[in-house]
């Protein structure tokens, strides 16, 4: 499905022991004290659902806000045009400078 160039479906021993030793602690931490590993699963699942699902009071960008609609009193075609362009149209000059870098070094 993806391509992982010639490495494909190889693993390094770092994330193998990364992944043994992830695991064992997850089955010790359960057998152990599962309230101590569940509490922060809960907390982190209920922030990602508040983040994915936002609550309408808080005014989410997600549909929570309604925006008042607003008509133009005469519509845009009608308005008077400027009779003078924004900007004018001068090309590029080159302006050179006056001091002579040959004596201060490229770096201090």
């Amino acid at each position: 499905m993806f391509n992982r160039g010639k490495r494909a479906g190889k693993w390094n021993a770092a994330a193998v022991i990364v992944l043994v030793l992830f695991v064992i602690g997850l089955i010790v931490g359960l057998r152990d004290n599962l309230l101590q590993l569940l509490l922060p699963i809960v907390i982190l699942g209920g922030i990602f659902l508040l983040y994915k699902y936002p609550p309408s009071f808080l005014g989410g960008a997600r549909g929570g806000r309604k925006h008042a609609h607003v008509t133009q009193s005469r519509p845009s075609a009608t308005k008077p045009k400027s009779s003078r362009p924004r900007s004018k149209n001068v090309p590029f000059r080159v302006i050179e400078g006056g001091k002579d870098d040959d004596d201060l070094p490229k770096y201090h």
